[in-house]
């Protein structure tokens, strides 16, 4: 007999509420980290801007 889902999923738990991952390294970072790092502060502060 299969348990029913009560609806809730798990979360990854190193995620703080602010959404940035605490795993993140800027020592480990490569150039393709820096990049997207760019870009997201890029549509950041376009959403920003929007409001």
């Amino acid at each position: 007999m299969k348990k029913k889902s009560n609806g809730t999923n798990k979360i990854n738990q190193n995620i703080t509420p602010d959404g940035l991952d605490v795993e993140y390294s800027a020592e480990l970072a490569d150039q393709e980290d820096m990049q997207a790092q760019e870009r997201s502060a890029q549509a950041d502060a376009r959403v920003k801007k929007k409001q």
